[in-house]
């Protein structure tokens, strides 16, 4: 089967470009013929903050051959006729906000090839006025649906009943390379060994919770006050804001900010040096830092917004805080400092690797495969 994958893909940043880039290799590995549509561009770089540049400088030749910039309308004609000339059995489309709609409502209308979304979310993280518009052109354009987390799924169903939908999850990231012993890690990062370390990892954005995990710390503090929280990843919002709030906390010897994109190969370093990873987050579907924490062997500690407490076994692979709120992330923490002082994590390593068999891409990409053959099949 031939499949036209429109999506972010390396070397654009962040997890859906990962992801699309490991399901793509995982369904060629299936025998299917996968042609990549990927973005040149999906912002316009005015109004990104800066360090948060569209795509790496050094990898332009990349884009040779991509037609699609999100922002510019007259690109997505180049690559409705390079898919009318291919002629796939099957479009699949990553989506994950409102501002991708209309791309996909034209590329279904003019080529005629029946499409699959891939719901990473269906509501955008930061929301905006015409998005229930959006959400309609999405409706007329799908054939069916992919979605991650049941929190998605039951979205989908409510607003469009009508049309098919597969719910699959979201495969481990796992490292790429070589990970650091904890000893090396911990020593690059000015990291005492003994003290128990958690980890904040990724794009910073409002929705993520940090500020909460920040107010939490004063509480964990007097429980363990050799704990450090290292945040690494690139800011969305003023990293001043966060800098200054450590500072009135007065938490400052306790949390280190390493601020600005992480690539894979230094993520490594981060994840060796890490007891737990948390998402302190105020709402969410899914999240790629969950698998990546447990493909890096790590538990996680979550707050239980959206489909985050989908992911986690209590007291097995992680953590779920009764609530939202400081006071919540912070008695979570607590359940991990005592297991931490017990010994009593390296028991979780047999739970957390039998989740990472049951949510390998393998799986991922033959269920999804399978999907995909239907809904060109018109079933």
């Amino acid at each position: 089967m031939r499949i036209a994958f429109i999506s972010p893909f390396f070397p654009l940043k962040g997890g859906i470009a990962r992801f699309s880039g490991l399901l793509r290799d995982a369904l060629q590995c299936r025998g299917y013929d996968v042609t990549a549509f990927p973005f040149r561009a999906l912002y316009p770089e005015f109004l990104l903050k800066s360090g948060t540049e569209v795509f790496y400088r050094a990898d332009r030749a990349f884009f040779k051959g991509a037609r699609l910039v999100l922002f510019n309308p007259l690109s997505w004609f180049g690559a409705i006729r390079l898919l009318r000339s291919l002629k796939p059995e099957i479009l699949l489309v990553a989506y994950w906000t409102g501002f991708l709609a209309p791309l996909y409502y034209m590329v279904r209308r003019l080529t005629g090839i029946r499409m699959v979304v891939l719901l990473h979310n269906l509501s955008s993280h930061e929301s905006f006025l015409s998005e229930h518009l959006m959400q309609k052109l999405l409706a007329a354009s799908a054939d069916g649906f992919v979605t991650l987390s049941d929190a998605v799924t039951q979205q989908v169903r409510a607003s469009m009943p009508e049309i098919p939908l597969l719910q699959l999850f979201h495969p481990l990231y796992e490292p790429d390379g070589e990970m650091p012993c904890v000893q090396d890690a911990r020593r690059e990062l000015n990291l005492d060994l003994q003290s128990p370390v958690l980890l904040f990892f990724g794009y910073v954005r409002r929705y993520k919770g940090l500020d909460t995990m920040l107010h939490a710390m004063p509480a964990i503090l007097q429980k363990e006050p050799l704990l450090r929280l290292v945040i690494a990843g690139q800011f969305h919002e003023d990293a001043g804001s966060y800098r200054r709030l450590v500072a009135k906390l007065g938490i400052g010897g306790n949390v280190d900010i390493y601020p600005g994109y992480v690539s894979a190969e230094r993520s490594a370093l981060f994840f060796a040096a890490a007891d737990a990873v948390v998402l302190p987050y105020r709402n969410a579907t899914q999240s790629g830092v969950v698998q990546l924490a447990y493909g890096h062997g790590l538990p996680v500690i979550v707050t239980p917004a959206g489909a985050l407490p989908e992911m986690v076994g209590h007291g097995k692979t992680g953590w779920v805080a009764r609530d939202c709120s400081p006071e919540g992330i912070a008695e979570a923490v607590g359940d991990f400092l005592d297991s931490h002082k017990r010994l009593d994590l390296e028991p979780m390593r047999p739970a957390i690797e039998a989740f990472c068999c049951d949510f390998s891409w393998k799986a991922f990409a033959e269920a999804a495969g399978c999907f995909l053959e239907e809904v060109a099949a018109g079933k």
